[in-house]
Formats: C-alpha cells, structure tokens, sequence
C-alpha cells in the first residue's frame, strides 16, 4: 500500500458553542484538506499533507497534530502570515463559514514550492476545497493533477462566503469542470451541487460531472446518505446509518477520507457493487464522526468504526 497526497488548506476553527448560557467559541485545528489526510491515517492509510503553513503558534500547534496524527508533513512549506482562522456558526443544516486572514496562509502555495518526486510517488492525489480559489494554489493544483500518476479524486468543498459574485462562481464551475474532466473520484455535497448548479437535481448533476470525464460520483445527502454514479450503472441512493449527531463538522471529509484510504488498499471497485460497499463503509465512518464534538480531532480508526457499526 503506497500514500494518498492530499493538496489544501491547514487552518484554526472557532466553532460557536456555548458556556454558562453565553456564547462561546472553541478551538479547533481544521480545514477540508487536513481533516482528508488525518482521516485516511486514522484508518490505516499513509498520508502527506502538502500546503502552506504560516510561522506563528497556531501553525506550530498544526503541524504537531498532524505530526502526532501519522500524517507526512514532507510537502508542508512555512509563509510569512498568520495562521487563517475559519469562524464556524449554525443557523440552518449546514454550518456558515466566515474566513479571516489577508492573505490566508493556507493560500501562499505555488508551483515552486510543489514537490515533483512526492506528487510521482503517490498511489492517490487528492486536490479540492478553498485553496482553487487561491491562483498560486490552484497554478500548483494543476501542476500535481497532470504529473500524478496514480488515481486523482477531487472535492470542490465550496464556500459560499469566498465567492465574490456571479463571475467567481463562474470561474469556480469552470475549475470544477477542468479537475472533474480528469477525476478517478468526484465528492461534493448537495449544498455544493446546489450552489455550482442552481435548479439541477442530484441525479443529474452527478451525470454531468460523469459526462465531463469523472469515473465515479458521489454526492452526500446529509441524514440521507449519498448519491452514488459509478460505471455505466444507474445512480443508486445509499441510506445513512442512524446515529445520535453531536457535531456534523468534518462528516463530508471523513467519507473523502474513508473512500481514499479503501482505495488505497484496493484500488477502483470493477463493479457497482464494490462502490456501494465502500459508500456504506464511508457513510459509517462520517456518523461516527457525527456523534463527536470537532473535525480533525473525531476522525475515527477503523476498528472504532467496525465496532460501533458492527452488524
């Protein structure tokens, strides 16, 4: 088994809770990306997190945890900034994300920086998440997603609060459509699809994204589970797991990771079925991650997973 390559964002949650009847905002290391490459190392998988991390205390408390996590930091460059802070309140089903920081350290990646020998190394490259939107990130992105030769997933990850306008979720649906045209694996959600492609249903957004070029598409429902289009075989919908929710952040990232790490092990599926096996088992690890406070830090192992599921 080789290593997924995970290209994104590192950054510090402060996530709205609540003490003493007061609102208050906890501490949490975060970002898409870096919970993908803990995920896919808490169950069982090699990971290298590459991406720009700033020079202050909170950069230092990250790179520790994902040290202390198993994941390579061997891609991780330093920038002169102060680590981003991503502010985290809940209004509706899904969070609001209000970012800080100018320039945001996690966005000062460039293709300089990128490391040829590790990208040629990995099994899985993962691109996706806020960084696209970055131009040096993305300039990188575009360089590791023609060089890998392995399986490439991508997951747009989007944030409504960083598009500035029609034009950049123009220029977003355009990334989008480039990245799918060459994916082994899409992942979105349905807030995601919703807001790339206003007034398309589910099913057929995941054909369009299958239409550009991506192999396999799945698009989380929340409790509803997934949509999954792989091969040639019609959309199937797999139901979610029941679960006592305490914390839904990071449960779309934790089946990125889930999928990642299987196909890191096994490959590509041949047939459907494997797909929805895998789907099942990624839907089971975000409810896990659902009944825990955090992103990051509730990423389970994969014996969690078996024995809290066990069937």
């Amino acid at each position: 088994m080789g290593y997924a390559m995970v290209l994104g964002e590192a950054l510090v949650d402060l996530i709205e809770t609540e003490y003493d009847g007061a609102p208050v905002y906890r501490q949490a290391i975060g970002g898409g990306p870096l919970n993908v490459a803990v995920g896919v190392a808490r169950l069982g998988g090699a990971a290298q997190f590459v991406g720009s991390l700033g020079d202050d205390a909170l950069a230092g408390r990250i790179r520790d945890f994902l040290a202390s996590a198993g994941v390579g930091l061997d891609g991780v460059v330093t920038v002169p900034a102060a680590t981003a802070l991503a502010v985290i309140t809940h209004s509706g089903a899904e969070p609001d994300f209000r970012f800080y920081g100018e320039p945001p350290s996690y966005g000062l990646l460039d293709v300089d920086d990128l490391d040829v020998a590790l990208v040629e190394g990995a099994d899985v490259l993962y691109c996706g998440s806020v960084v696209l939107l970055r131009p040096a990130v993305l300039a990188a992105a575009r360089r590791a997603w023609s060089l890998a030769p392995g399986l490439r997933v991508f997951d747009p990850n989007v944030r409504p609060r960083l598009l500035d306008g029609t034009a950049a979720l123009t220029e977003l649906r355009e990334v989008v459509a480039e990245f799918a045209a060459g994916a082994h694996v899409v992942k979105l959600s349905e807030a995601d699809a919703a807001l790339l492609y206003p007034g398309e249903p589910t099913e057929g957004v995941a054909a369009y994204l299958r239409e550009l070029g991506a192999a396999t598409v799945v698009v989380t429902l929340g409790a509803d589970g997934a949509l999954l289009a792989a091969a040639d075989a019609d959309p199937v919908r797999v139901p979610a797991p029941r679960i006592d929710p305490v914390d839904t952040t990071g449960a779309g990232d934790s089946v990125m990771a889930a999928i990642i790490a299987d196909l890191l092990v096994g490959g590509e599926p041949a047939e459907p079925a494997g797909w929805i096996e895998r789907v099942v088992f990624a839907l089971r690890v975000a409810g896990l991650v659902c009944e825990s406070p955090g992103g990051a830090t509730s990423m389970p192992t994969r014996a969690a997973v078996l024995a809290r599921f066990a069937d």
